[in-house]
């Protein structure tokens, strides 16, 4: 069997898929087809796979192919050696995970002088192997004849020492232990976190970890992030093993094999091993793989935010009036047009000039007929949005406040200097306010993901992983939506499928030099606009008002003569199709269907001609902050308000509730019902109802419920969940569900279940 057979067979097996899909997905993804053009435009190729299951193909293949090159490397290697034999070779051709294969490699990897290698210098290596053998002779006597002065070896006890020392090696590099070391740690190694001495006013804010213990296969992705960056800034130290005795007592029942000299020997030779290399070896190599697992899922949440946030409901295209709020500077005021084209900016100030201020607000929505004012929620957003209300506006007039993430670091960017050269970074940032209204997927990608706030502990995880995955979440967005072509920004059409920086700067080049597209087929004059950007491009860009109203569809250019020969047959004009539903419903199927184009496809060209270049985001909907709640000091436990979820993580979401600090809604708080994931229950920039529950002004945290019952929300509260109080936790819940539950007392089992299950911190 090949490699690329080998590799598509395991991969199908993990997905659940058939062969044929894997080998289909590759074909495609080899010939720089990208995933959401893969996932729109051939389902029939890949038997329906969505973009999830590609990108894992793609992501999987990779990550075998790497293990091919890291194994022929090894496999040289030794060769070059004169080690390789034939059975190790098997084995090393076998070997499916990097842990198994670096394991097989590691007696024959260059190494530093050790221990064992100083007493193999020394002559001492058939001593080790003959001890290691063990049996009912006298080593003593053996040892004998391996003393030499010259070589270091002086006494008996010399030549014993540096035979254990080769023993402790042998065993350190033996595969079967190691890969029994590393399901042991995985099973029962332990989490143990305590602070740096001297370190506890410096590190408060990691206070939950200063006396912690938790088994590394419960510890969440959050909890190991936080405490490896308490390490990292020296606040803690960190520890993962499992119990030393049963670590020993496996490796001396794998090595050592009777109670005479030599057995004892080997013993001391093992509890060495185990001490010297072994167990931090395995620490080194399981914090290594624990770091990744954890980035994987936090990076996984960070995409899944992302994702919510880009797809946020836009007001669509209106007359805007944003503000920057300030206080010393002022509050940044723009007018924009319905495309989002600057046309006015001034500055008012209305803490100190309430009348001029008011006058001026007055003014300019009447002269740009504004339709919204877009608010940004920075300082002094509430103080702002009280005052703009206060005015007296046309009540047509929507005042909405605009999550502001990352306005400054685009305002200051090169893309902003390009689209506003003439402006300062206050104006930028108030344009960019009023736009994110507007449009928030074609402004936020302007933005590097990581700074739009939707993340945690984003600068701690593997940085590449984390770049690659947000760029997969971006271009997923923007072909989800599609882009008008002709007044797409460069950065939103460079994340078009097979587009790319440069094509999309041609693009802008060409729509400058000879005005709007007019069709589809017109990109292909663009410079450097193949064929085959062409087939991945076309199908994600829209161009409203064309001659041929599928231009302005999903419906790509490959099947137009498939639509046309619909048109046809039923004696109209795609116009007709569209339009008219009675014709739509006429339609079978069947007739159209072709070695290339099946059910699948016919469905989605269906769907296009009922809604052509339907937007799939949600309606925009306003949401107001409470009257009169404008900071934390105004907060009182029992509230109940209005808030927007900002960011969701595994134990919980925050939501901004209009007072400058978001407040967090524990797992627990959020449903009476068991639910694994926040996921479950709120998405990013989804309205919701909380209740104050703690308000803690020093720390500067707020504790909220979605929970409406009061009284359950109190006994819930009154349960501790930081990480110091877990396990006491889960101990007492333990012997809870463990008790007998009659039907009269199911509600105590439900609460035992939810505590059990429910309670992260």
């Amino acid at each position: 069997m090949t490699d690329n057979s080998r590799h598509f067979t395991l991969i199908a097996l993990e997905l659940g898929i058939s062969v044929k899909q894997v080998e289909a997905t590759v074909s495609l993804l080899e010939d720089d087809a990208t995933v959401p053009f893969i996932a729109r435009y051939r389902k029939e190729a890949t038997g329906l796979l969505d973009e999830v299951a590609i990108t894992k193909i793609r992501d999987r293949l990779t990550q075998l192919r790497e293990l091919d090159k890291r194994r022929e490397f090894i496999l040289k290697s030794i060769e070059e050696q004169g080690k390789l034999t034939d059975d190790l070779k098997a084995k090393i051709e076998e070997a499916e995970t990097m842990s198994v294969l670096e394991d097989l490699y590691l007696p024959y990897k260059p190494k530093r002088r050790t221990k064992a290698t100083i007493a193999r210098e020394k002559g001492l290596e058939p001593l080790g192997e003959f001890i290691f053998m063990q049996g009912n002779f006298d080593i003593f006597q053996e040892a004998e004849k391996y003393i030499n002065p010259e070589k270091g070896v002086e006494t008996v006890d010399d030549a014993i020492a540096g035979a254990r020392d080769i023993i402790a090696e042998k065993v350190n590099e033996d595969p079967p232990a190691r890969a029994k070391m590393r399901d042991l740690f995985w099973r029962e190694g332990v989490y143990q976190c305590k602070v740096v001495e001297g370190k506890e006013e410096e590190g408060v804010k990691y206070k939950d970890y200063f006396e912690w213990k938790e088994p590394l296969k419960d510890a969440p992705s959050h909890r190991i992030l936080a405490m490896r960056r308490g390490e990292k800034e020296m606040i803690l130290s960190l520890d993962i093993s499992p119990d030393d005795e049963n670590a020993l007592a496996i490796l001396e029942k794998q090595f050592v094999k009777g109670n005479d000299l030599a057995s004892e020997q080997v013993s001391i030779a093992v509890k060495d091993a185990y001490k010297r290399l072994l167990k931090p070896s395995m620490e080194t190599e399981i914090r290594l793989k624990s770091k990744q697992n954890a980035d994987t899922e936090a990076i996984r949440v960070f995409a899944d935010n992302l994702r919510q946030l880009l797809l946020a409901a836009p007001m669509g295209e209106k007359n805007i009036l944003a503000i920057d709020p300030g206080f010393r500077t002022g509050c940044k005021v723009v007018c924009l047009n319905p495309q989002g084209k600057l046309l006015h900016h001034t500055v008012i100030f209305p803490d100190r000039h309430k009348e001029t201020s008011t006058e001026i607000i007055q003014k300019l929505c009447e002269e740009y007929k504004v339709d919204a004012i877009a608010i940004g929620n920075g300082t002094a957003s509430r103080e702002t949005d009280a005052f703009v209300r206060g005015i007296g506006l046309d009540k047509s007039i929507q005042i909405v406040m605009v999550n502001e993430s990352g306005a400054s670091v685009y305002s200051a960017s090169d893309v902003a200097r390009e689209e506003m050269p003439d402006y300062d970074i206050t104006v930028r940032g108030a344009v960019s306010i009023g736009r994110r209204l507007m449009d928030p997927l074609a402004e936020l990608v302007k933005i590097d993901p990581k700074s739009i706030g939707v993340g945690q502990y984003q600068h701690d995880v593997d940085q590449t992983q984390l770049k690659s995955t947000l760029d997969d979440v971006v271009m997923s967005s923007v072909n989800a939506v599609g882009v008008e072509v002709n007044t797409a920004s460069k950065q939103l059409l460079t994340y078009i499928s097979g587009l790319g920086p440069q094509l999309a700067q041609n693009i802008i080049e060409y729509r400058n030099q000879n005005g709007a597209f007019r069709s589809r087929a017109e990109l292909k004059k663009v410079k450097r606009l193949g064929e085959k950007a062409f087939e991945q491009a076309a199908g994600f860009l829209r161009i409203r008002g064309a001659e041929n109203p599928l231009d302005a569809s999903a419906v790509h250019p490959e099947t137009y003569p498939i639509v046309e020969q619909m048109a046809k047959d039923l004696g109209c004009t795609i116009g007709d199709l569209i339009k008219n539903e009675s014709f739509r419903k006429k339609i079978d199927l069947k007739k159209y269907v072709t070695d290339a184009v099946g059910i699948p496809t016919l469905n989605d060209i269906l769907g296009e001609l009922a809604k052509p270049g339907r937007d799939p985001r949600d309606t925009f909907e306003v949401i107001e902050f409470a009257e009169g709640i404008h900071k934390m000091e105004d907060l009182k436990v029992g509230m109940q308000l209005n808030g927007i979820v900002t960011n969701i993580t595994k134990f919980g979401a925050f939501v901004d509730i209009g007072v400058h600090q978001d407040g967090l809604i524990h797992i627990s708080q959020m449903s009476t019902n068991f639910i694994k994931d926040p996921t479950e229950v709120v998405k990013v920039h989804q309205k919701v109802t909380v209740t104050v529950t703690e308000v803690d002004i020093p720390r500067k945290r707020i504790a909220l419920s979605m929970i409406s019952d009061l009284k359950q929300k109190k006994e819930t509260q009154e349960t501790q969940t930081t990480p110091k109080n877990v396990q006491a936790q889960k101990t007492e819940k333990k012997k809870q569900t463990q008790k007998k539950v009659t039907g009269n007392d199911f509600q105590s089992k439900l609460n035992a279940l939810k505590n059990k299950f429910g309670h992260y911190s």
